[in-house]
């Protein structure tokens, strides 16, 4: 162990001091474990075993070439976008894992924070001291109105001339919801809302029911049953950013998908 007698002796007695129990019998120049020495012993070993595998995950994940990125987007973005990207990225990277998180923005900044996820692509982009963000592309929104509906037959509309509709949302909280809030403000009115859920193709549902209108994202399938029609005023678009904690060193394979994200400004998205 290349430790020498009299420091090794002193840490063991300083062990069993600490502990309160006897864990070694010395007889004369040889030392052997007690019962209490041989319980404690099988403990560390286990300790020990479980720290080493813990530093060979996260060397594993660290590994340029087959590491992991903990990547959080939004529920919009699971059908398309993001096997898209991953599918393009991997063409380079071909053994890099990700582990991935589709929830909304304000949940995935929460676990950018907590050390969670590496990276996120979000909406509306965030603006906080303590991150960093980068705006790469922005998605026209849709107000989508039932089959049947008295605006069905037209390709455009402006928003004002649904302010007498009822709405369905997205719940408070949501960077849609904040979105659909400020363009109906900006279009002069405030929406009337019947029905709030978790879910872009939820509401899609509820609307082709006939019980409201809404403002989304295109639709990754056309939805039976309902009409998208471009809104030509206020400019109804979002604007998708990626995110990261500010001041985080990121692993190589991290580094990597950031750049390829931040690369693809302007053609992120599927219109």
């Amino acid at each position: 162990m290349q430790v020498p007698q009299s420091t090794l002796s002193r840490a063991l007695v300083r062990l069993e001091q600490d502990l309160g129990v006897e864990l070694f019998a010395r007889r004369g120049r040889t030392v052997a474990l007690t019962p209490a020495g041989r319980t404690f012993l099988a403990s560390v070993e286990r300790a020990l075993a479980e720290i080493e595998r813990a530093a060979e995950e996260v060397r594993a994940d660290a590994d340029p070439a087959t590491g992991k990125v903990a990547f959080g987007f939004l529920h919009t973005m699971g059908a398309e976008t993001v096997p898209g990207l991953i599918h393009a990225f991997r063409a380079d990277h071909p053994r890099v894992r990700f582990s991935l998180v589709q929830t909304y923005g304000e949940a995935m900044l929460e676990k950018l924070r907590a050390g969670e996820l590496d990276l996120c692509l979000t909406s509306p982009v965030p603006d906080a001291p303590d991150l960093v963000a980068r705006r790469v592309d922005e998605q026209k929104l849709r107000l989508v109105v039932p089959a049947d509906h008295r605006l069905a037959g037209r390709r455009r509309v402006r928003l004002a001339e649904a302010a007498d509709e009822t709405f369905v949302t997205l719940e408070p909280g949501y960077g849609m919801r904040r979105i659909t809030d400020a363009l109906c403000r900006e279009a002069g009115f405030t929406p009337r809302v019947a029905f709030e859920g978790e879910e872009a193709e939820t509401l899609r549902g509820l609307v082709a029911a006939g019980l409201g209108v809404a403002l989304l994202p295109p639709p990754a399938v056309p939805r039976p049953g309902v009409v998208e029609l471009t809104v030509t005023a206020p400019r109804a678009v979002r604007e998708i950013g990626v995110a990261w904690l500010a001041g985080h060193v990121d692993t190589q394979p991290v580094a990597a998908f950031k750049k390829f994200l931040l690369s693809r400004r302007g053609r992120l998205l599927h219109q």
